[in-house]
Parts: C-alpha cells; structure tokens; sequence
C-alpha cells in the first residue's frame, strides 16, 4: 500500500531514471544538429578534440600518480614506500575524480558523434565472420539511456533484439577516449570475433582502435597487441585467465594486459 502511495506521487524507479536522463537525451540531439552541418572529416576529427580536452583536465594529476608510482617502485626502505604509497593512493583518487568528471562533461558531444558517425555509415558494406553485411543501424533515444546508464556504472537490461550490441558502442567509445582502455566482455568466442568486426566499423571510422582476444591465441603477439587497443573484446573466461597468468609472471613487460579501467559485461 505505502509502496504504491510512493510511487503515484514520485514516479516508479525507472520513472525517475528516465527523467534524470532527460536533460542529458536533449544535450546530445542540440550537438547533433550542429554536427549535421559538419563534414566526414571534421567527425572524424572529433575522437581528437575530446582527448585534448581530457588530457587539459587530468593531463598534471595523470602524471603526478606516474611520478609517485615510480617513485614507490624504486624506493628500498619500508617506511618511504609506505608513506608513498599513502599519497600515490590520493593521487590516484584525485586522478579518477577528474577523469570521471571530464568524461561526464564530454558525453553529450561525444555520444551525439557516435550517432552521426552511425547516421554516416547507413548503407556501407562491412565483412563480419566472412559475410558481407551492411550497416543499418543508428542509436534510438531509449538506447542513448541504456548508453548513459552503461556509463554511469549501473545496469541496464534489454532484451534480446533491442540492441544491446549497438548501446555498448556509445560508453565503450567515451571511456576509450581516455586512452587507458576500454573491454567488451561476453560470452563465446564467436560473439567476441563477431561483435568486434561489425562494431568495429563504427570505432575505425571515429579513429579508434579495435582488438579481439581469440582463445586460439593464447600468449601471442596478437594478444599483447588486441589489449593494447583503444577498445577491446573477449570472453569472460579468456580475460579471467590472462589476468591469472600476468599475475604470474616475472616481468612486467611479458604481461599482456594493461591497467584495467572501464568494462562491459553482455
């Protein structure tokens, strides 16, 4: 009864979502119609702006967290390495804070140009698992939600054939931006292989680098190198296990994962 009262005067939880989302929703389709005017080259371009932008705001905390972490490395006495390690982790605090708050800044732009890249690509042709497919899709308004909501560390549950594929694109591309990394977690190897093909298409067009992590390849170059891509995808089990190994080997430069930032779970 009281739960029903509630929600008649405040609106049910999802209510409540929608309408936080809302402003942001608005935000990206004002950048849209200033980027309609704009041409392939100067959308392009914008993957560029938007790390310049980032790197203005977090560029000094991101390098002291890199002094301080180096300097924990090399420092032999205890108590030093203790008190560095104090203020490498308030570095490193200060450094998320103002990466999250840049990111958020740049979402609407940012996710208004993802969705005129995809407007751009209607009717291109894509090869995806050896079949030629043409790309049709350009992101609804309740996908930008399920995009924002991503982004925001939250869930968002969609069910299959609404385009769970496509939403994952838009916070995988912002959080990438950082250049630290951004993973594609699902379920079998052929949904990696396939995902990573046809989205993308939509990431290379926008300037970023995609990598798939391929069980048939374990402890290769090629793996080292899908991890060191701007956006990647894999399997849980296959990230799981790489990050086992790395934890066991002797040299930080044998290891093929990189700091661990933003993830995806489909």
């Amino acid at each position: 009864m009281v739960k029903r009262m509630f929600s008649k005067v405040f609106g049910t939880r999802f209510q409540r979502e929608m309408k936080r989302t809302r402003p942001l929703v608005e935000a990206i389709h004002a950048h849209e119609a200033r980027l309609k005017d704009l041409g392939d080259a100067e959308i392009q371009a914008q993957t560029g702006r938007f790390r310049e932008r980032i790197r203005e705001r977090t560029g000094d905390l991101a390098t002291e967290v890199e002094r301080l972490r180096q300097a924990k490395h090399d420092c032999p006495e205890a108590e030093e390495r203790a008190r560095l390690s104090d203020q490498l982790g308030v570095a490193e605090q200060r450094y998320s804070k103002a990466l999250q708050d840049a990111l958020d800044e740049v979402l609407p732009e940012a996710y208004a140009t993802v969705r005129e890249a995809c407007r751009r690509l209607v009717g291109t042709k894509l090869m995806v698992t050896g079949h030629e497919l043409t790309w049709d899709m350009v992101p609804y308004d309740v996908q930008l939600i399920g995009g924002i909501v991503l982004h925001q560390g939250k869930i968002a549950e969609m069910a299959t054939g609404e385009g769970k594929t496509l939403v994952a694109t838009l916070p995988l591309y912002l959080n990438a931006l950082a250049g630290k990394g951004a993973h594609l977690v699902t379920v079998n190897n052929y949904l990696a292989r396939r995902d990573s093909q046809w989205m993308g298409h939509l990431f290379t067009w926008l300037g970023l680098t995609v990598g798939c992590i391929d069980e048939s390849q374990p402890s290769t170059p090629e793996r080292k190198a899908g991890y060191l891509c701007d956006i990647t995808y894999g399997t849980n089990n296959e990230f799981g296990f790489d990050y086992l190994r790395d934890n066991m080997k002797w040299r930080i430069e044998d290891q093929v994962q990189k700091v661990l930032n933003y993830a995806i779970v489909d």
